[in-house]
């Protein structure tokens, strides 16, 4: 088979055939169309160049570079991890636990104290995370969990798993999401375990939470920590989720006084100061709640899938 008969873009489209159909290497391909091997590299170049070729990575764990980088720019965040979407949101919310889980075992050695959230997300990263990630880690519950119903939290469970697959101990932090009364707030503030636990949680070299949507699905809800009543007040007012039980607006306001001066645990202010305040998000119920997170910068790192992290950057913010 000889070439100068053929038009430049059916050359092009027989050298990618040939190299990535029939799995021809450019030294096969060059000596059946008289070129040198140097000239098959540059076609097949130029091929995925024009879009004759295009290579896309599928792997459940491949990352969205350029979604990163935007977002990263836009909001001055540290770092971000983008990972595909998948229509299953069970898949998805695995995949993106599975990356906070491999953030966090990138760290390894580095990170000796830990500031943990709870809920479902959270369960799915103490799951995916390996025995041994790290060795002789201290775990910190920073928000309140016990519910105010007798429906059970997952919040100690979320701590201690953590804590035994990096060989270290959990510090819980046995107080509600969200009491009753602000005298009850104030006078758990003056106790010095909470105090002791607070500040483990400050000092902490990460802080990795999850952020919650806004629904009757939702875990503060489900627990109980949240009444119905109580809901639909925070809908009124435009809440569109949670960051540690902190309700907020999308844009990055808090949507309720009266339950954030009840909210025990961990203040979006310490969540600013925080060395490194990692937010992991699945899903697009959380657009808003991610939106208004980073809006207001609660967090330096951000986990979140593809199709969540474009359509936060289609917002105007």
């Amino acid at each position: 088979m000889t070439t100068p008969d053929k038009g430049h873009d059916a050359l092009l489209l027989e050298v990618a055939q040939l190299y990535y159909e029939q799995n021809r290497t450019q030294d096969d391909i060059g000596r059946q169309l008289h070129l040198t091997r140097w000239k098959i590299g540059r076609l097949l170049d130029e091929a995925r160049k024009c879009g004759i070729v295009r290579i896309q990575i599928v792997h459940p764990q491949a990352r969205q570079s350029t979604l990163e980088l935007e977002l990263s720019s836009r909001f001055d965040l540290t770092e971000c991890i983008v990972v595909r979407t998948h229509t299953d949101l069970s898949d998805q919310r695995a995949q993106v636990a599975k990356a906070a889980a491999d953030y966090l075992q990138s760290r390894g050695s580095r990170v000796r104290t830990l500031g943990v959230s709870w809920g479902n997300t959270m369960q799915d990263i103490a799951a995916a995370l390996p025995s041994g990630w790290s060795d002789g880690v201290e775990v910190i519950q920073i928000n309140g969990s016990i519910s105010r119903s007798i429906k059970p939290t997952t919040a100690a469970n979320v701590a201690t798993s953590i804590a035994h697959s990096a060989h270290g101990h959990a510090v819980l932090l046995p107080v509600p999401a969200i009491v009753e009364q602000v005298s009850t707030k104030h006078a758990l503030d003056s106790e010095p375990f909470m105090r002791e636990v607070l500040d483990k949680g400050r000092a902490a070299d990460v802080l990795l939470f999850s952020l919650g949507a806004l629904d009757a699905n939702s875990v503060l809800v489900q627990s109980g920590a949240i009444s119905s009543d109580e809901l639909v007040r925070l809908q009124s007012a435009g809440a569109c989720g949670d960051v540690l039980a902190h309700y907020i607006t999308p844009d990055g306001t808090l949507a309720d006084t009266d339950l954030e001066s009840r909210t025990m645990g961990l203040s979006l202010d310490d969540l600013r100061a925080a060395r490194c305040s990692v937010a992991v998000a699945a899903g697009l119920r959380k657009v808003d709640v991610v939106a208004g997170a980073l809006r207001n910068g609660l967090c330096s790192v951000l986990i979140t899938d593809e199709e969540t992290a474009r359509t936060v950057l289609e917002k105007k913010l």
